[in-house]
């Protein structure tokens, strides 16, 4: 532990106190002060100027990165038998139905994501409406659908969920360290560009308040609002 900390210490010295950093130095920075033997995950962490308590201020949805996380989800499904052999030639890692529910009700959770067909959310939420929290399937965040070989190879591809905490913020995986500087910009484009256009309309003032990057052993590194934002919208022209 000792060690980590010295490292980190090190890290957190080559960063200036105060200072915003454009993207393109932000991520040149995580990249650089990565300094874990694993392949770290870089992560992005927004602070909205929202107001969780409002249910007309909450944001959730779903987008797909350009370059993937670097992650291998785990994808679990519950439909019924006729669409099982469909889910796995997907690409389901498990997929069912009673069995299922049973298994995960005994305490099993070895999977990343839950997808369900509309014709079981009945069951799921009587069984499994307080056991699976977060990851209850739920339209919003695509994972209620009709179209299981669509969306399990959306998710395996990288899409992923974004939605807001109690603290009005939003936290997300950008990559991995070992991604190419450019890879990283791209993803973190598609989520922020989606953010900004998730924007509810009750909200007044500043919508952005700040913006960190960090990788998963790294200090967190601020990011200029306004340049990140201009480099969004640049990119989306």
């Amino acid at each position: 532990m000792a060690k980590k900390s010295k490292k980190f210490a090190e890290a957190l010295k080559q960063i200036e106190k105060g200072q915003m950093y454009t993207l393109t130095e932000a991520v040149d920075l995580v990249k650089r002060l990565s300094y874990a033997k694993f392949d770290e995950t870089i992560e992005a962490h927004f602070h909205l100027g929202i107001d969780c308590k409002k249910s007309d201020q909450n944001i959730r949805g779903t987008i797909v990165l350009p370059h993937g996380t670097g992650k291998t989800l785990r994808i679990c499904v519950i439909t019924k038998a006729d669409k099982i052999e469909a889910a796995e030639r997907a690409g389901a890692d498990v997929a069912g139905f009673e069995d299922i529910i049973a298994k995960i009700k005994s305490g099993w959770s070895d999977f990343d994501i839950c997808i369900a067909t509309p014709d079981v959310m009945g069951v799921i939420g009587k069984e499994l409406g307080r056991v699976l929290g977060p990851r209850m399937p739920n339209p919003k965040s695509g994972t209620v659908t009709p179209d299981l070989p669509k969306t399990i190879s959306e998710f395996k591809k990288g899409k992923l969920e974004y939605r807001n905490d109690k603290h009005n913020c939003i936290h997300s995986i950008l990559g991995k360290v070992s991604f190419d500087a450019e890879k990283i910009e791209q993803n973190f484009r598609t989520l922020f560009d989606a953010i900004l256009k998730a924007r509810p309309v009750a909200v007044k003032g500043t919508y952005v308040r700040s913006i960190y990057l960090t990788s998963s052993m790294g200090p967190s590194i601020s990011v200029d609002v306004l340049n990140a934002t201009q480099s969004t919208a640049a990119a989306a022209r």
